[in-house]
């Protein structure tokens, strides 16, 4: 593992870090804006400018193309003195993890199936799970009524509305 800090001189900025010039060869790597500071860089050029002197620690390496790429941090390396503050790599570690942590769901559809044919041990009754279930021991039973029967079960309780308003015109109360 390359783990060393060294000062060096910014070459280049653009919108997702700076690229630092190593001293000793022509080689540059990257400053991601994510470890130009501990807190949030929007824009690399508000922190810094071509030309400025800055310190870095080397802390990874990728050989792609058959071209070595660097990893360099400001965040873990004292800019005033050079010292470096993460000797054990504790934060490169915590960083890796939380990138790792991240998972996308947005994809993955959300089904109620499991909940709908599911059977209540209290009751007996579709559709819930016992600590839902509302029914008293010896009371009414209720289950869900599928999608395609509603109307019917609807047209038919309409139909029994108006036998019951045809059959009670004489008392005064309704019967719901």
């Amino acid at each position: 593992q390359l783990l060393c800090c060294f000062s060096s001189q910014v070459a280049t900025v653009t919108e997702y870090g700076a690229f630092i010039k190593i001293p000793g060869c022509r080689k540059q790597g990257l400053v991601h804006r994510t470890h130009m500071s501990s807190c949030r860089v929007e824009k690399p050029s508000e922190i810094v400018d071509v030309g400025d002197k800055v310190w870095v620690k080397v802390i990874g390496k990728e050989v792609k193309d058959d071209k070595l790429k660097l990893s360099l941090s400001m965040k873990v390396v004292n800019q005033g003195t050079g010292k470096d503050l993460d000797p054990n790599n504790v934060s490169l570690d915590q960083d890796e993890r939380k990138k790792r942590m991240f998972r996308d769901y947005t994809s993955q559809k959300i089904t109620l199936e499991a909940v709908l044919n599911t059977v209540c041990k209290k009751c007996g009754c579709k559709g819930h799970f016992a600590k839902e279930c509302f029914v008293q021991p010896g009371g009414t039973k209720y289950s869900l009524i599928p999608e395609e029967e509603e109307e019917e079960v609807a047209a038919a309780g309409c139909e029994r509305d108006k036998k019951s308003r045809v059959d009670d015109g004489s008392s005064k109360k309704r019967k719901k």
